[in-house]
This record gives C-alpha cells, sequence and structure tokens, in this order.
C-alpha cells in the first residue's frame, strides 16, 4: 500500500498502518464462511466481524473457528445483518474504533486478497471504493443476467440522477468509518448497497470504483438463486433509487 496520502486539514487524520474491520453478514454460510475467513490476509486486518443471520446451518461455528467476532442477529435482511455489525464498533471504545471498514459476502465470490486494493484507493484520499465485478473479471455463471440487467438499470438511474457513474452495486467495498457513520443507513435488506452509494454522493464523499475479480458462489444464492428472490431485491433497489431522490 502506498504510504504517500493526504487528508483535508478539517479531517481526522488516519492512522498508518491504518486499522481496518471487516464486516461479513452471513446467512446459511457453513461451506464458505471458513475459506473466506482463512484467505484473508494475515496483519492487514484487526477484526472480522460475521453477522450471522438466523443462519439455520453451522455458520456461526465455523466462522468462529477460523477467528471471526460472531454477532447474532435473528431477524433476517442483509442491510439489518450489516447494520449489526456498524453497531458493534459503535459500541467499542473512540480510541478502538477502526479507520476504514469494509464489507463482503461469506459465500466466497469475492476474493480476500483483493482488499488491500481497496484500502490503498482509500488511502489515497477516496472516502469510499467500491468493487465492481462489471468492471473486472468475473466468472461465467457467477451473475446472472438479472444481476446485470438490474445493475445496469439501477447504475444509469444513479448517473441521470446524481451525475456519477457507478457501472456495480456489488457488496465488496471499503469505506471510511467516520464517513459511514455520516451517512446514517437505515436499509435492512435489499436497498442496503444502493442506498450507502447514494448516500455517499449526497453527501459529496470522494467516491471511486475499482474492477475486483468475481467467482461463482459456494452454495445457492438466496437473492439470485430464485426468480421470487431476483424480484424482491430488484424491485426494493429501485424503489431505493426513487425514495433518496
Amino acid at each position: 500500500m502506498n504510504k504517500d496520502y493526504f487528508w483535508p486539514a478539517t479531517e481526522k487524520p488516519m492512522n498508518y498502518p491504518p486499522t481496518v474491520d471487516i464486516i461479513i453478514p452471513a446467512f446459511n454460510e457453513e461451506e464458505s464462511i471458513g475459506r473466506v475467513i482463512k484467505e484473508i490476509p494475515a496483519g492487514l486486518v484487526r477484526n472480522v466481524i460475521v453477522c450471522n443471520n438466523n443462519s439455520t446451518d453451522n455458520t456461526s461455528r465455523f466462522a468462529r473457528e477460523a477467528g471471526a467476532i460472531v454477532i447474532d442477529q435473528p431477524q433476517r435482511g442483509y442491510g439489518i445483518a450489516c447494520l449489526s455489525g456498524i453497531n458493534y464498533i459503535r459500541e467499542m471504545k473512540t480510541a478502538d474504533q477502526p479507520d476504514i471498514v469494509i464489507f463482503m459476502d461469506g459465500d466466497y465470490s469475492d476474493y480476500p486478497d483483493e482488499i488491500s486494493k481497496l484500502i490503498e484507493h482509500i488511502l489515497k484520499g477516496n472516502d469510499m471504493v467500491i468493487g465492481s465485478r462489471v468492471a473486472g473479471k468475473y466468472q461465467k455463471g457467477s451473475l446472472t443476467t438479472t444481476q446485470i440487467f438490474g445493475n445496469w438499470l439501477a447504475t444509469n438511474l444513479i448517473r441521470i440522477f446524481y451525475g456519477f457513474r457507478y457501472t456495480d452495486l456489488g457488496p465488496f467495498r471499503a469505506i471510511r468509518w467516520l464517513k459511514l457513520l455520516e451517512l446514517n443507513m437505515e436499509d435492512k435488506d435489499f436497498g442496503w448497497t444502493v442506498e450507502m452509494q447514494i448516500k455517499a454522493l449526497k453527501h459529496k464523499f470522494n467516491c471511486t470504483e475499482i474492477p475486483v475479480s468475481y467467482r461463482k458462489r459456494i452454495g445457492k444464492s438466496k437473492i439470485s438463486g430464485t426468480v421470487r428472490g431476483s424480484i424482491l431485491a430488484g424491485h426494493k433497489i429501485l424503489l431505493t433509487v426513487f425514495r433518496l431522490i
């Protein structure tokens, strides 16, 4: 990571190396969660916080065995699982709170060794960095036609209304902790990622995308793996876009 970085004088300077925590929402990911945690580069991250979203399998146990902090969130929903992770960090002493928070999925579709790329672009002065699967190399079949179209539609609506061109609403992302708190995130399910991206623009954050790799997840997707899940997710994402205009 590049050691030469600068911050506006009005903002709290970041430590170097930065303190980085990861939040992983997880629902029935016992087959993959251990692999995800074990492949996070050693020494790069302080805490791996797995938000167990009312799993009915051994996700919680396998995550703990791999070295993660596990928070149990009994209410189902991608967003509320992420909010649980944020609340866990918020309750730490101020001096113990991180400089950067990474969000990624627990299904092994993201590449943990690319976390350093996200951090590097935060250190270059960005407030939020989105890992774009669309701009990167994604394995055939890892993104469904519905996901690709949904991304295209939502990101083009954001471009029309907010003048910024995202290419993806992917879950793999990094954001400065204090900036994340400014967003006052609220969505409890599928609108989480788009809410963060739109609010970041409304707050005039320095945002960027970088290409990341993406592979077929381990196990079946709870969203894109079913027609009903895809429709519900797409509907919620579009509602969130228009709600935040």
